[in-house]
Order: C-alpha cells, then sequence, then structure tokens
C-alpha cells in the first residue's frame, strides 16, 4: 500500500486544482487570478513539494513550525521566491521562528500571540503578512476568535500594535457546507477592509470560492494522501 501511495503525478493534478479554480471563479464572476492557491505541504515528502515547485506552484502551506524549518531553508535557497504561509495553530513561543521563517501567518487568534508577534517583529525588523483565524462554526475545540470578537482583535493588531492583518481565515465544521461559512468570512471582512478570505479546501474550495474565498488551502487533491508518521 505504501508504494501505492507514492504513485502521485503531482504536477496533473495541480493542473486539473487549478482548472476547477478557474471555473469556480468564472462561476462567481472573478478570474482565476483573483483565488489564491495555497499547497498544504502538511505530511507531505519533500519529492512532492518538488513536483509542485517545478510545476510553478509558489504558494505553500505548513502546520507546524518544526516541520517548515527543517526543509524549506533548503528548498527556498533553489526556489527563492516561494511564498510560505503558516496554516496551522501557533503557540506564542514559537513566534520567533514563525516570524524568521514564514511570509503569512494565518492562525492568529489571540491577543496573547498578536503580542508576542509584534515583538518578535520589532526585534527581527520583519513582519509576516497575517491574517485572523476566525471560529465561524463556534467549536470549543477548535482554534480561532468567535465573529463577535473579531473587531476587538483586530482593533488591538492593527491600530495598537501596528501589526499587517490582511484578511480572515477559517477551518469551517467538516460535516457542514463550507458556503455559509465562507459567506460570514467574506461579509467581517467587507465589514473591516480586510481583502484576504481564507476559506475552503480539498473536499470543498470549489464551493468557497462560489461565496467568496480569494484564497483556498488544497493538499491531498494536490499531493495525494498523507504519508502516516513514523513513531
Amino acid at each position: 500500500m505504501g508504494e501505492a501511495e507514492e504513485q502521485v503525478d503531482v504536477a496533473a493534478n495541480l493542473a486539473e486544482v487549478r482548472r476547477r479554480i478557474g471555473a469556480a471563479a468564472g462561476v462567481a464572476g472573478r478570474a482565476a487570478e483573483d483565488v489564491v492557491l495555497v499547497a498544504v505541504a502538511k505530511g507531505q515528502p519533500s519529492e512532492r513539494l518538488e513536483a509542485a515547485l517545478a510545476a510553478g506552484q509558489r504558494a505553500f502551506g505548513e502546520n507546524y513550525v518544526q516541520e517548515a524549518a527543517a526543509r524549506w531553508p533548503g528548498l527556498r535557497a533553489r526556489w527563492p521566491d516561494v511564498v510560505l504561509h503558516l496554516v496551522g495553530a501557533l503557540q506564542s513561543n514559537k513566534a520567533r521562528e514563525a516570524v524568521a521563517l514564514f511570509d503569512v501567518i494565518e492562525s492568529v487568534d489571540r491577543p496573547r500571540l498578536a503580542e508576542a508577534l509584534a515583538r518578535e517583529a520589532a526585534r527581527a525588523g520583519r513582519c509576516p503578512r497575517l491574517l485572523l483565524q476566525v471560529n465561524t462554526g463556534r467549536e470549543p475545540q477548535k482554534a480561532g476568535v468567535a465573529p463577535e470578537g473579531v473587531a476587538e482583535l483586530l482593533a488591538l493588531c492593527r491600530d495598537r500594535l501596528r501589526l499587517p492583518v490582511m484578511g480572515l481565515m477559517a477551518i469551517p465544521p467538516e460535516d457542514q457546507d463550507v458556503g455559509p461559512h465562507t459567506r460570514l468570512l467574506a461579509e467581517l471582512a467587507e465589514r473591516h477592509g480586510l481583502a484576504v478570505v481564507s476559506c475552503g479546501m480539498s473536499a470543498d474550495f470549489e464551493q468557497a470560492i462560489r461565496h467568496g474565498a480569494t484564497e483556498v488551502r488544497v493538499g491531498s487533491a494536490i499531493f495525494g494522501a498523507r504519508r502516516p508518521r513514523v513513531t
């Protein structure tokens, strides 16, 4: 079974995902170029990432700081125009590493993390672009600020800490239609003058685009199933 998992035509999958993004954007009255595709690399072997890079993909998402730190410096030496997104939860004590490594951090969800990022950005002299993570499904086990808390967290980040907040991100409940969650996220973004609406994954990115997503985070549809962790 492991051998079969390795037979993934990343370039063909990537082309098909791009085609589907273009079709969904067209239905929504937008151009394909208006939707950013972030290829989620969590748990994928480097050869699959290299295949995507060779096929022209440049925006990648990682869930874990340590996993990203282990492989992206080498890959970036060969592909320096990569844009690296942190799409997983971030602990405040990892803020320094995240600021140094990522171009976009999508999981800002609480004041303490925002303050840690501001400190590290000042120390490093650089700051990634940020998205606020919104818990649109109000799931107690999931990270993210409640929809009604967006204004307060945004004011802290943008006005007091002077952080570059570009948009909002959500991971809707798996058992629910992504459409209403994306619409809510898009409405909140518009209300607060934010351009980026990051919502939609492999199973539902087309519907998310039709309901206002400007960025989708796609992993398995490009790379195939993740390899199990070796313990």
